[in-house]
């Protein structure tokens, strides 16, 4: 049980430990310090329905629903463009220091939906975790482990990132840092834009 829990665990955290839109909205929110349990928390809780989901054989989905798939593909493509949109103009305009970023922080209900569509209109993470986790667990007799070790590398990672950004705090009391941050993040979204459009 224990083995099949930790193939779980290492399954779940290399699929993870890709930058993405999702990862990178965790990094910018636990560098100020905003929200952070619950952004944390709410990543976790996604991801282990969708784990839960997946296990549980909802992975036909994609494949009895035609329309569903490239419904996913392209409107996660529209939202990261626009969300890559609004990083890029941080970073042109740039000027605030990390102290000034906090004095413009989203509400947590803000905070929520746009985690919340990060998270949701991106297909890679129903690929990832409710097709790939999900078929992979078919392969083990405990899957029941094999689950619970993936939902806990997904907990594991989200709260570390989160609440481990606060180490670079002394860095992004640099505008010019948040403006890298804020180029890096539009460009990655962009690219996923770009991968989705073009799959």
């Amino acid at each position: 049980m224990f083995i099949t829990f930790v193939q779980g665990f290492a399954l779940s955290i290399t699929l993870i430990l890709a930058i993405g839109a999702q990862n990178a909205f965790v990094l910018r929110q636990g560098l100020r310090e905003a929200h952070v349990f619950w952004i944390c928390l709410i990543c976790g809780v996604i991801d282990a329905v969708l784990i839960v989901a997946g296990i549980a054989g909802f992975g036909a989905l994609a494949q009895a629903v035609p329309w569903f798939e490239a419904a996913m593909r392209f409107g996660g493509a529209a939202f990261l463009i626009w969300y890559g949109w609004r990083n890029a103009v941080s970073a042109w305009r740039g000027g605030s220091a990390l102290e000034a970023a906090e004095d413009d922080q989203q509400t947590l209900s803000s905070a929520i939906l746009t985690l919340v569509a990060l998270s949701l209109l991106n297909p890679h993470v129903y690929l990832d975790t409710v097709v790939l986790i999900g078929s992979i667990s078919s392969q083990y007799d405990n899957r029941v482990a094999f689950g619970f070790g993936a939902v806990t590398a997904s907990m594991t990672f989200f709260f570390m990132l989160g609440y481990g950004a606060r180490l670079l705090r002394p860095l992004f009391a640099n505008p010019r840092a948040w403006q890298v941050l804020d180029a890096l993040i539009a460009v990655t979204m962009w690219a996923i834009a770009a991968k989705l459009i073009l799959s």
